[in-house]
C-alpha cells in the first residue's frame, strides 16, 4: 500500500530531523556509524509522525515537537536493534538490510542501542531545558512506556511467558506493553506538546492504545502472508519459536477482522475532533492495511 501523503510529509520532516540529531552526536566515530546505519535504514515512521500529527491536531502552535518525535524514533531504533540480538529473536534482517548487529558485530550493536536510549533522553533535556515542567512530563512519559512496566516489560513476557499454549490474554497482554506503550506514549506526548485539555487526551489515550494492539496483531499477520521482499525482515518467526500469536490462536481472517474492529474504535474516538483528525484517521487505517 503506497503511503498516505501526509504520513510521508511527516517521514520526511523527521528522517531531516533524525539527520541534524544524529549529527550533534559525539563519541566514538564507530559508535556514532551503527547509531547512524540503524537510525537510516528506512521505517514507516509511525511513531513520530503520530506524535506530529496528534500535535498538528491542536494548530501545531507549541514547543517544538521534533526533538520528542526524534527521541522516540531513537528508543523505538534501539529496541530493534536489541530485539534482533542472538540472545533474543536472533535476526539477520531488519528493514531490508543487514542488522545492526551483522554488520557491526554485537558488541557494536548492543552499545549503539544503548547510546540511543541514552542520548533521546538528553535530547529532550536540551530541547526543553527551557521548559523545566514539559521536559519532566515528556521524559515521564516516554520513559513509562519504555521501561519495566512497558516496552521491556513486554518484551521479557514476550521471551519467557509466551508459548504455544498461552491465553489470548497474555499475547494481548505482551502486545499492549512491547508495542503499544510507545504508539500511546507518541500520541500522548503530541497532544502534552500542545496543551491539549484532559478531556482530549483521555479521548487520543484510548484511540492510541487501540491503535497499538492493531499494529501488533496486524504484525501477527504478516508474519504469515508476507515474504521477506515485501517485509524487509525475516518471516515466520513466531511459529519457529512456536509462539501463540493472535493468526496462531484465531487464524488469519479473524485475526484481520478483529485488527479491523480495533481501528474502527482508535478512529471512532477522535471522530469529536472533526477533519482536523483526518491525518490521525488515515495513519490508523494505513496501519492495518499496509504490507511491511
Amino acid at each position: 500500500m503506497r503511503y498516505p501523503e501526509k504520513l510521508e510529509h511527516y517521514r520526511r520532516q523527521v528522517d531531516a530531523a533524525l539527520e541534524r540529531a544524529v549529527g550533534d552526536i559525539g563519541g566514538p566515530d564507530a559508535l556514532r556509524a551503527a547509531m547512524h546505519y540503524s537510525l537510516k535504514a528506512g521505517g514507516k515512521r509511525i511513531r513520530p509522525a503520530l506524535l506530529l500529527a496528534t500535535f498538528d491536531l491542536f494548530g501545531g502552535n507549541g514547543p517544538n515537537p521534533f526533538p520528542a518525535a526524534c527521541a522516540i524514533e531513537f528508543i523505538h531504533t534501539y529496541s530493534l536493534i536489541h530485539d534482533d540480538l542472538p540472545a533474543l529473536d536472533n535476526d539477520d534482517l531488519r528493514r531490508g538490510v543487514p542488522t545492526c548487529h551483522k554488520k557491526f558485530g554485537e558488541a557494536l550493536a548492543i552499545l549503539a542501542g544503548d547510546a540511543l536510549l541514552t542520548e533521546a533522553f538528553h535530547l529532550i533535556g536540551r530541547a526543553y531545558v527551557d521548559r523545566p515542567a514539559l521536559g519532566l512530563r515528556l521524559v515521564i512519559e516516554i520513559a513509562s512506556a519504555a521501561g519495566a512496566a512497558g516496552m521491556v516489560g513486554g518484551q521479557v513476557l514476550d521471551t519467557v511467558n509466551v508459548e504455544p499454549t498461552a491465553p489470548i490474554e497474555t499475547v494481548e497482554q505482551v502486545h499492549r506493553m512491547k508495542t503499544g506503550a510507545l504508539i500511546t506514549a507518541a500520541v500522548r506526548c503530541g497532544a502534552i506538546l500542545a496543551g491539549a485539555d484532559e478531556a482530549s487526551l483521555v479521548a487520543l489515550t484510548t484511540y492510541a492504545r487501540h491503535l497499538g494492539l492493531a499494529f501488533q496483531v496486524t504484525d501477527d499477520i504478516l508474519d504469515v502472508t508476507s515474504n521477506t521482499e515485501e517485509l524487509g525482515k525475516s518471516i515466520g518467526k513466531d511459529a519457529a519459536q512456536h509462539k501463540t500469536t493472535y493468526v496462531s490462536a484465531w487464524g488469519v481472517e479473524k485475526s484481520r477482522a478483529y485488527a479491523a474492529q480495533l481501528v474502527e474504535q482508535a478512529v471512532a474516538e477522535i471522530v469529536r475532533f472533526g477533519e482536523r483528525a483526518a491525518p490521525l484517521s488515515e495513519l490508523a487505517r494505513f496501519v492495518y492495511e499496509r504490507r511491511a
